[in-house]
């Protein structure tokens, strides 16, 4: 069997992803719904499930039908999340209900959920229910993610331990679903099923804590962000939280007073704040550690070591990054 790349796979699947996925009429809900497929992505979730499924046969049918499934669904929460946080660009283009109106927006976010479910249901019998159960529960872990993103708003700060739970429902099982649903419809065993969902959730934690250092440390050249945006946006992340924890009593007052005032020099005051309380380095530990554990339970997923080159080969590209 041959054992496709990251890159072979998403050809595959834009092959068949790449036409139009809702019927024509009514234009004016199913043109935004497909507007959103169309402004590209990396794809990496309905990859995974080919990366899943691959370890124990070459992809098929129900493969395709689940990834499809998770892109639809994946793009259902973006349209659903700028509508919320009031996001004007995704992807460098507009967003759905700034081109096409909020009511428009939440309908053609609806309609796309209901696509997913169609994409399931052309599954086969046998591995039907196993998937829809997966797929429940990780799209109500996704919604509870967003919620408590929400609600951390309006609070002063949150604790590490809060944060990391809100950060792997609103992002890491939806990786870490990929690929056991990948794993279910390969024939896959619970034990490895559990590997792989485990490997997904922390490498998808790793790359969340790469990105809160990154805006904070990145090379904006390189990163294609601008430094220092989520301390701006007043956003709580891994470093923030860890200054709140960690800061002496007058850095902690003067970063309280940074976050309350927004003075012009208020990235560089509170990056020093980061510096001092070595937040920095702590990032990347943190990072290190998650992305480890992820490795460790792909390595203990009992399958041949050539078979999870392309899953190695995603996680390094997924922490490559320039800083």
């Amino acid at each position: 069997m041959t054992m496709h790349s990251f890159t072979e796979l998403l050809k595959l699947f834009e092959e068949k992803f790449n036409t139009r996925q809702f019927p024509q009429q009514p234009v004016t809900l199913y043109d935004p719904a497909q507007y959103i497929l169309g402004i590209g992505g990396k794809r990496i979730r309905p990859v995974c499930v080919l990366m899943g499924n691959q370890l124990f046969e070459e992809p098929g049918a129900d493969a395709y039908h689940a990834a499809a499934a998770i892109e639809l669904f994946h793009n259902f929460s973006l349209i659903h999340d700028d509508i919320m946080d009031k996001a004007p660009v995704r992807r460098g283009m507009a967003t759905v209900h700034t081109k096409y109106g909020e009511s428009t927006a939440i309908l053609a976010g609806d309609v796309m959920f209901v696509k997913a479910y169609e994409n399931l249901n052309k599954i086969q019998p046998a591995n039907l229910q196993k998937v829809l159960f997966l797929f429940n529960v990780t799209a109500s872990q996704v919604c509870e993610g967003q919620q408590l993103d929400m609600d951390f708003e309006q609070r002063e700060m949150v604790s590490f331990d809060e944060y990391l739970n809100m950060i792997t429902l609103k992002t890491s099982v939806l990786v870490a679903a990929s690929l056991q649903l990948g794993a279910i419809l390969g024939g896959a065993g619970e034990a490895n099923q559990k590997h792989l969902y485990e490997f997904g959730k922390h490498l998808g934690i790793a790359f969340q804590v790469q990105d809160d250092y990154l805006d904070a440390f990145g090379n904006p050249e390189k990163f294609g962000k601008t430094v220092g945006g989520d301390i701006i946006a007043n956003k709580k992340t891994f470093l923030m939280i860890h200054a709140f924890e960690t800061a002496l009593p007058a850095a902690l007052a003067e970063l309280k007073s940074l976050i309350k005032n927004n003075p012009a020099d208020k990235v560089e005051k509170v990056l020093q704040i980061f510096r001092d309380c070595k937040a920095d380095d702590w990032a990347k530990e943190l990072k290190n550690k998650f992305l480890h554990t992820a490795l460790k339970h792909l390595e203990d997923t009992a399958v041949i070591s050539s078979r999870k080159k392309p899953l190695q080969e995603l996680a390094d590209y997924l922490m490559m990054r320039e800083s």
